[in-house]
């Protein structure tokens, strides 16, 4: 229920429009802690437009976002105090080491002294960087890469976070790492994590919303989601083409 004290998470009727198109519209739900929802969709559903606007990297064009009661739009660097972000492509300063960008991040979140290393340390050791600290970024494999940014994203330790396809390019072992990373943070925490892997939101999900077309079109368990089909694509289908393609294309598409 939006409103709820309890909620870390609230978003309230949020709509993007770009010029005469509508990104994103009416989409509403809270996350608790304790819970990590999957935040799911087909390509250009409007999944990473609406991660911005939580994050306040996008203003919305209608409705709220709140993070701790914190507007991301009226009290903005108060709201992303409780934020840890990784977008789309994890955005980084490629010429520098894993240990300095992660040290100038430490920085900006306003830690001093000991502390920034103290705190760099632990999002190295979280995220299994350790080996590679001195390397530039620019010349890490993509998987490296995801995993620095999401050190960057927890090096504060935030109680919300919000990812963007945290898993993308990691091997087998380094998903299974990642996921386990976030089942062990999840109790104190709110996640929000966007992925296309059906086994991701089963293994790792308390709750999975769907978005198509920018408006959401299913808010259910990850059991309830697994019935409709034995992979993501296939839940899509199921949940968006007949009422959003029509019957007569939905018939065509076999």
């Amino acid at each position: 229920m939006l409103g709820d004290n309890s909620a870390l998470i609230e978003i309230e009727r949020l709509t993007k429009l770009f010029g005469a198109f509508t990104a994103v519209q009416d989409v509403s739900f809270t996350v608790n802690q304790g819970e990590v929802v999957g935040f799911l969709g087909p390509n250009g559903a409007g999944k990473s437009t609406t991660m911005k606007m939580l994050a306040g990297f996008v203003a919305p064009s209608a409705g709220t976002a709140r993070i701790l009661g914190e507007d991301v739009v009226d009290r903005a660097v108060a709201a992303r105090r409780h934020l840890g972000f990784l977008p789309e492509g994890a955005p980084t300063y490629p010429e520098m080491t894993v240990s300095a960008f992660l040290a100038f991040v430490a920085r900006v979140r306003g830690f001093s002294g000991r502390q920034v290393g103290e705190r760099v340390a632990e999002a190295m050791q979280l995220t299994t960087l350790e080996g590679v600290r001195l390397q530039p970024i620019e010349t890490l494999s993509k998987g490296f890469k995801r995993r620095v940014g999401l050190a960057q994203a927890l090096l504060h330790d935030p109680p919300v976070l919000v990812l963007d396809e945290p898993t993308d390019g990691l091997d087998p072992n380094q998903k299974r790492e990642v996921r386990d990373l976030l089942v062990r943070m999840a109790p104190s925490k709110a996640i929000v994590i966007s992925t296309h892997l059906l086994e991701e939101v089963s293994a790792i999900c308390t709750r999975a919303v769907v978005i198509a077309r920018g408006r959401v079109v299913a808010d259910e368990t990850p059991a309830a989601l697994a019935r409709r089909g034995p992979t993501m694509d296939a839940v899509f289908r199921d949940l968006t083409l007949t009422p959003l393609l029509g019957p007569e294309t939905a018939a065509g598409e076999g």
